[in-house]
């Protein structure tokens, strides 16, 4: 997978269910547990420095409102996949559960490796963060 295009020919064919598809974005709706929980991803292109293309997978995770931001620290530093950032949904700033990959070397089962992990680890911190709710 060399480019954004291929990333969304590749979800399209894969069967997710996606919610959003514009230019430089596409919005899965991922279903976990046999549909008793959701939770949405998002796939995007950002370029390095030198310009070299990455593909970004994310997912909300709580409202940063009243959030322990050492508890956050915590776990960017145990974390063996995905990081952590703050990022606008709808004007709210969030936490987010991000991961970056350049396109080289980018194959379709690392695609879905890299959607079903984020996926289920962001509704793990989202269910644990709120009290077991699905807000996202």
């Amino acid at each position: 997978m060399r480019n954004f295009e291929s990333i969304r020919r590749h979800v399209k064919a894969a069967g997710y269910k996606v919610s959003v598809q514009e230019e430089e974005v596409v919005c899965i709706e991922l279903s976990l547990e046999q549909g008793k929980r959701h939770q949405a991803l998002f796939l995007s292109e950002l370029d390095d420095d030198d310009g070299r293309p990455y593909l970004r997978v994310s997912t909300a995770v709580a409202p940063t409102t009243g959030l322990d931001a050492r508890r956050a620290l915590v776990f960017n530093w145990q974390s063996r996949v995905g990081y952590l950032a703050i990022g606008d949904l709808d004007g709210v700033p969030y936490l987010q559960l991000c991961e970056n990959r350049p396109y080289d070397g980018l194959d379709s089962a690392e695609v879905d490796r890299l959607i079903l992990e984020i996926g289920g680890l962001g509704d793990s911190m989202e269910r644990m963060m709120s009290a077991g709710g699905d807000l996202l």
